[in-house]
């Protein structure tokens, strides 16, 4: 099976690949304009990362699209921000768009949506301390686990987990940094994120008190969705010992009427700029390769990113 490296080192070569195709040109004082608002995630959160990152790209490529990262309680949110013309591109976990797409909960209609790209893996991680004696989700009933913030998307599957689990906790729903100083104080058990591996706010923890990662892995089949798939958390991210649970894929997504020249624009950013994507403590774990960004599953790519991706990859 290919490593993830070796897949980073692809999305390298794909940057290189696009950069002969023009990354780094002056900008056409003809392109894209106007505003453009990224919904993302959590601060100390990879969507949050990830989208100042692609904010800065776009500025420096296509400075009169004004683009922003936006600070949110993630994909749920983000996807009702979209709706509501609150951003114009929102970050999302493949099976929360799904949902949106259908009508499905926790959304109550039909939400339309175009994807711009498959941008990274998430990782479901439910974390309790070093020193507790807590080893499966089974040992988590009747103890206090937050789930996320509760527009999240890890808040919907945790609920989904735990349901499948047979295993009553009593949840709360926390932003993730007041999550990691609940745990820290020990007046939660454990608890549920999701995004990068590592995840500044588990790696602040580590080093505090020390964590540990239960497996997840073997609820996937109950659980199985679109963009859902077995990772490893591998040894070294944590102090932690490597170990299997659910991998999401996350989405770039927009509403269907984007212009076309502004789905172009992000489209290149992502293909040609993708070295430049990857928040520095993920490195070893994320990437971005267009093998994978055209797999968005039952979410359709907008027109102007199909056009893109041929005209760089044929």
């Amino acid at each position: 099976m290919t490593s993830r490296r070796s897949l980073l080192r692809a999305g390298i070569a794909v940057a290189a690949t696009g950069a002969l195709l023009g990354a780094g040109a002056p900008p056409r004082p003809d392109g894209p304009a106007g505003r453009l608002r990224i919904a993302t995630g959590e601060e100390a959160g990879f969507y949050l990362a990830f989208g100042q990152l692609l904010a800065a790209e776009l500025n420096a490529a296509h400075p009169r699209l004004h683009t922003v990262a936006l600070p949110t309680e993630a994909s749920v949110a983000n996807l009702e921000m979209l709706d509501a013309r609150a951003a114009e591109l929102a970050l999302s976990l493949a099976d929360i768009a799904g949902a949106a797409t259908d009508g499905a909960a926790p959304f109550g209609r039909r939400i339309e949506l175009c994807a711009l790209g498959r941008v990274y893996e998430n990782y479901l991680q439910l974390a309790v301390r070093a020193d507790s004696p807590i080893t499966s989700v089974a040992d988590l009933a009747g103890r206090t686990v937050s789930l996320s913030a509760p527009r999240s998307g890890a808040a919907v599957l945790g609920d989904r987990l735990f349901a499948a689990a047979g295993v009553t906790i009593v949840d709360r729903h926390l932003p993730m940094l007041e999550a990691g100083e609940a745990l820290r104080q020990g007046r939660i058990d454990a608890m549920l994120v999701s995004g990068g591996v590592p995840l500044p706010v588990l790696s602040t923890l580590d080093n505090e008190i020390g964590i540990r990662l239960l497996p997840l892995a073997p609820y996937l089949p109950v659980l199985r969705g679109p963009g859902q798939e077995a990772v490893r958390v591998p040894a070294g991210a944590y102090r932690s010992p490597e170990v299997d649970t659910i991998g999401v894929a996350s989405l770039l997504v927009c509403r269907p009427d984007l212009p076309a020249d502004v789905a172009a624009a992000v489209t290149r950013v992502l293909v040609q700029r993708a070295a430049h994507l990857v928040p520095a403590q993920a490195v070893a774990t994320q990437f971005l390769d267009v093998r994978s960004l055209i797999g968005t599953g039952t979410v359709p790519l907008h027109p102007g990113a199909v056009a893109t991706y041929r005209a760089l990859h044929g």
